[in-house]
């Protein structure tokens, strides 16, 4: 009997922590393409609060627009913190309409959500995107992978004997390339292409603390077994 898959956040939740944790989007109408940077904040229901900078001219386009809203579509590109082989990990577009509030500011209500990512293509309906939560670990995602690459030799050395000895032949770096509350993927490079794996917790984590310590119970899983021999974790 084949060992059942390792439990991990749905797409939908996926989107819900790329948009969480997003610095910066960009913004497409029939006029203008605009990238905003630091301008953006996500409510409840998954809208968009947008600050439009004086040189966006979305405010403006949105003033003369027939119906009092704007057709437009929001993309976010989720990118590894640390450096691997393609670091692009998703990109998320939403669709839907601006609308004003107040005069230095903009409402977008998404009505569908698209999230590509290595394996494929999902579409997200706007009640999936709205009752879903981003990962309690995506604002600190970034500081947490970071912290883990800077400290291979004691972190991912030792986790990368837990993947499976098939995994580890050729391979010339592993790196931590994502991190959520069920666990922590690798990835292994080989001089031609790369793998990624999930190495789950025990119990999913709820806070940072409750992940480190989740980190500190596969690395203790780890350093008990044997060392097959010398994986790098650089390239």
């Amino acid at each position: 009997m084949s060992a059942a898959p390792c439990p991990e956040p749905t797409p939908a939740e996926r989107a819900r922590s790329v948009l969480s944790a997003a610095g910066s989007l960009t913004v497409t109408t029939q006029g203008h393409r605009v990238e905003l940077i630091g301008l953006h904040t996500v409510d409840a229901a998954a809208r968009l609060l947008l600050q439009n900078p004086p040189d966006a001219h979305l405010a403006a386009e949105l003033a003369v627009a027939p119906q009092g809203d704007l057709a437009a579509l929001v993309e976010f590109t989720d990118v590894a913190p640390v450096a691997v082989r393609e670091r692009v990990r998703a990109r998320l577009t939403l669709g839907g309409w601006l609308t004003a509030l107040g005069p230095k500011a903009l409402v977008f209500h998404p009505a569908r959500a698209v999230l590509t990512e290595d394996d494929g293509t999902t579409i997200i309906g706007l009640d999936e995107l709205t009752l879903a939560a981003p990962d309690p670990l995506a604002t600190h995602e970034a500081e947490m992978l970071a912290r883990l690459d800077a400290a291979h030799t004691h972190t991912v050395a030792p986790l990368a004997r837990l993947l499976p000895a098939r995994q580890q032949l050729g391979a010339t770096a592993v790196r931590p390339l994502r991190l959520d509350r069920y666990g922590l993927v690798l990835r292994v490079e080989t001089p031609d292409s790369h793998h990624d794996t999930r190495l789950p917790f025990g119990t999913p984590a709820t806070h940072p603390g409750e992940a480190v310590r989740q980190i500190h119970a596969l690395l203790a899983e780890a350093t008990a077994r044997p060392r097959r021999r010398r994986l790098p974790t650089t390239s």
